[in-house]
């Protein structure tokens, strides 16, 4: 009789269909070994060191979060890989893919592989860093995009600082050409951004940001970003998608990008929220009115959306006080991703499997991941368990970010992570991380493409 290290009996469990086109759930039993999913199916006959009996709740792949800001190194006061993916495996997350914008920004193989030594032994979910792509590092993308653990280039054509900013045309076509993977862009047009930026200053309050970082500032540098995508046959992933004009836009450029959207963009509108929150509900791009929260339900419906990350990025409550517009943009996320969308789930506004393909199957074909978003025999065994029926209110003090806070603080949500697996091993188990600092360096395929 097969042994297994874990045995997870009598779940429903989201996984591919038989003809492997679709996700479904079916009621099943996972056998876990050796870091792996070793096999799936009805009543298992097996021995375990471990039996657990999930009935009643459901098993998906270990949700991945692939655009987060860890802060580290430079900016620890707000966040550092610790506390970041601390609060990510309580919020029911097993990957994060961390952003370069740091100090000094990760754009060279030095400043990579020394985040890839602070992370060793860190963190608490697995983790992969993007490069960014900058004026003075063109010459080396190519290189460095294919290094171990390396999730991709970023690139930022607004809203950045330092040599990061990439906000002419002529830079981005020369990012582009350099290299074959996916490119990862902050679409926000940086010269609207300096000429609008008198309404922020002059309004001085947060309710003017969507103003300020309007729909047209998105469109044009998202259409910049697509000309020359296609004037070089480079693949591209545009975050954080936030207007209805961007989705009309990408939903004809499929063949080329691939897009994402946050739950906040999803669960949030103006003006109620920066009424309510005043700069706790300032990021970029911004929150924006209900047309645009519209129809980004729409395209993640229709399939014109492929990933759902958090773009979690702390600061204090501190600097957020400050008046807008010196008060920086970003706030908390990955810790409420999974339940602020299983909510949605519970409100009858997303399917489960839908939810599933974004956090799992979209980022295993987006960024070429090697064993990880599906629940499938001989993939890493990484899960998140989910109690559909569980409600609870989410509150400051269950967040485990440096920054202490999130603007979702009060909010009631049905639909909690209770669960996640790393490696085959239970790391988290209602609020409780199990096996600490036991997150290990993603890896992505041959192909990276």
């Amino acid at each position: 009789m097969e042994h297994f290290d874990l045995l997870l009996k009598n779940a429903h469990v989201v996984l591919p269909l038989p003809q492997g086109e679709s996700l479904g759930v079916q009621q099943l039993d996972l056998g876990l070994k050796d870091g792996r999913i070793a096999a799936i199916g009805p009543r298992l006959a097996a021995e375990a060191t471990e039996i657990l009996d999930l009935t009643g709740l459901h098993v998906l792949p270990g949700v991945i979060d692939s655009q987060v800001h860890m802060r580290e190194p430079g900016l620890e006061h707000k966040e550092d890989l610790e506390t970041g993916t601390r609060g990510a495996l309580l919020g029911g997350i097993t990957s994060v893919f961390e952003m370069p914008n740091t100090n000094p920004s990760t754009t060279t193989r030095a400043a990579f592989e020394e985040k890839l030594r602070r992370a060793a032994g860190r963190c608490h979910t697995n983790y992969a860093f993007f490069i960014g792509g900058s004026p003075d590092n063109v010459e080396q993308l190519a290189e460095l995009e294919i290094q171990p653990h390396c999730a991709g280039i970023k690139v930022f054509m607004g809203s950045s600082t330092g040599t990061l900013l990439v906000e002419e045309d002529v830079t981005l076509e020369r990012i582009l050409r350099a290299g074959r993977r996916r490119v990862i862009v902050h679409c926000e047009d940086e010269a609207r951004l300096k000429e609008r930026k008198h309404l922020a200053v002059e309004g001085a309050h947060a309710r003017f940001h969507p103003v300020w970082r309007d729909e047209l500032t998105a469109l044009r540098a998202t259409q910049r970003l697509l000309a020359l995508a296609r004037k070089t046959s480079r693949p591209v992933h545009v975050l954080h998608v936030t207007s209805a004009e961007e989705m009309d836009f990408l939903k004809t450029q499929k063949d080329i990008a691939t897009v994402e959207v946050l739950p906040q963009h999803l669960t949030l509108e103006a003006p109620e929220c920066y009424e309510r929150l005043g700069t706790l509900a300032q990021m970029n791009p911004p929150i924006r009115d209900g047309r645009h929260r519209e129809r980004l339900w729409k395209a993640v419906l229709d399939g014109t959306v492929d990933v759902l990350g958090s773009d979690h990025a702390p600061h204090t409550l501190e600097e957020k006080s400050k008046t807008y517009p010196q008060s920086p943009s970003g706030f908390p996320g990955t810790q409420t991703l999974v339940t602020l969308m299983l909510d949605h789930v519970n409100a009858g506004r997303l399917p489960l499997t839908r939810f599933v393909e974004l956090v799992g199957e979209g980022p295993r074909r987006v960024f070429g991941l090697e064993s990880k978003g599906r629940i499938a025999v001989g993939a890493d065994a990484d899960l998140t368990v989910v109690d559909l029926k569980k409600t609870r209110r989410i509150e400051n003090k269950w967040i485990a970010s440096r920054a202490g806070w999130t603007p979702f603080d009060g909010l009631r949500t049905t639909g909690w992570p209770v669960m996640a697996v790393l490696g085959g091993r239970i790391a988290m188990r209602e609020d409780e991380i199990l096996l600490p600092h036991s997150g290990k360096a993603v890896d992505f395929t041959s192909g990276r493409l």
